[in-house]
């Protein structure tokens, strides 16, 4: 009875040990923060009609040329908002340059595409329509008379905008598909955590955030969107491997600015392959070394490697289920999609 005391009173001491090494500094955590419900804009209040406009407008494939591209072509909301490919394939055939990013989570960032030249998603919605690669619309005026045509979208328009003696807008597009756009995010169990509830995370979560902690990747990826809120080099200490890509230099033509991008969020990452600017790094596992390598001077082994994506899994949010299919039809006319 004493051996099995002493062994029951050691797997306790060693359980509590663990416990211990995994125990989370709170000052550490106060550089991140639980998402928010929304994300509101002073400029373009969110109303249901307005929301509810974005929505449509979101789905609509009469917003590209051939009637075939849609904002859900390149950002499905069925699949975490992102593009399963390197980069997209447009209305011509022709692909992008860039890995099209997730739209979740997308209106609380910095600004918005790689090289942050929108500053909101107001304005990004309006780019890919009018681009020749992708959406391919020839001009406003063209989206305008498209949607003109087809039953429901004026008044539509005029529930969404009834101050605007001209709802029907092609500035008002971008902020119906903002507004929308304001509504998708995704709370996971890492929010749960962050407000107070430690079994929100298991025991190998809890050392894969340690670990994530002890590398410094929050040194970039920290805030509510667990990045998004910064522009960083690729390649801080190590040159990345592919330049051809100057990034925000094309946006300010500043030197400074050669192959610095928008930070990504680490929300749904797991779900969001592949990875970077490029799309060119296809498992999650190979994008932590090379971030490691590249940002933070740190080579690190697979045994490394392995709790932080454990901790990343976390990060893995509810998508909002109503969004995820396309709207139904305007009551009493089809919606020309």
């Amino acid at each position: 009875m004493r051996s099995l005391a002493v062994t029951l009173l050691a797997a306790l001491a060693m359980a509590c040990q663990r416990q211990q090494e995994i125990t989370i500094d709170p000052a550490q955590l106060a550089v991140f923060a639980p998402l928010p419900a929304s994300v509101p804009s002073e400029a373009n209040p969110a109303t249901p009609a307005k929301v509810e406009l974005g929505w449509r407008l979101y789905y609509e494939t009469q917003l590209s040329s051939n009637g075939s591209q849609s904002c859900n072509s390149c950002h499905m909301l069925d699949a975490y908002g992102a593009e399963s490919e390197p980069v997209s394939t447009g209305v011509t055939g022709e692909q992008g340059g860039r890995n099209a990013p997730t739209v979740y989570n997308a209106a609380g960032h910095i600004a918005q595409f790689w090289d942050g030249r929108a500053p909101d998603v107001e304005e990004q919605a309006k780019g890919p329509i009018l681009n020749p690669i992708e959406m391919g619309m020839s001009s406003p005026e063209a989206v305008l008379a498209r949607l003109m045509k087809i039953p429901g979208y004026r008044e539509a328009f005029t529930a969404a905008f009834p101050d605007d003696p001209k709802p029907l807008t092609y500035d008002n597009v971008g902020r119906a598909i903002g507004a929308f756009e304001r509504q998708l995010l995704t709370p996971s169990r890492w929010d749960k955590y962050l407000q107070g509830d430690q079994t929100a995370l298991t025991t190998a979560e809890k050392q894969g955030l340690k670990a994530f902690l002890e590398t410094g990747c929050h040194g970039c990826h920290n805030g509510p969107f667990m990045g998004g809120r910064m522009f960083q080099r690729l390649g801080v200490v190590q040159p990345w491997p592919d330049a051809r890509d100057p990034g925000r230099f094309r946006v300010t033509q500043a030197p400074a600015d050669s192959m610095v991008f928008k930070v990504p969020s680490l929300r749904n990452i797991a779900k969001t392959a592949p990875y970077f600017n490029a799309g060119n790094v296809a498992s999650l596992d190979e994008s932590v070394r090379l971030m490691a390598r590249h940002q933070l001077g740190r080579e690190l082994s697979p045994e490394q490697i392995t709790p932080i994506l454990t901790f990343l899994q976390t990060l893995t949010g509810d998508v909002p289920a109503q969004y995820v299919v396309p709207p139904p039809p305007f009551a009493g006319a089809g919606s020309g999609s």
